[in-house]
């Protein structure tokens, strides 16, 4: 059997572990365990990570992940 590994260093890595519906209480416990104590995470929802200008000439921002508590 081979044994399959993903890198969490690399974008790909990161975002298939951790931006995936499936994956969310790991997420939440990854991120609590990064921020501050006084105001853990109970909940997140996942939302679009690409987000467009308000004008053409705007810049636009692609999120590996973008989430809302």
């Amino acid at each position: 059997m081979k044994v399959k590994y993903v890198n969490p260093f690399t974008d790909f890595g990161f975002k298939k572990i951790f931006g995936e519906e499936a994956s969310k209480p790991m997420l939440i416990d990854f991120l609590n365990a990064l921020l501050p104590e006084n105001n853990p995470i109970v909940d997140l929802q996942f939302k679009n990570a690409e987000q467009l200008g308000q004008a053409e000439a705007d810049r636009r921002a692609v999120y590996d992940l973008y989430c809302e508590t």
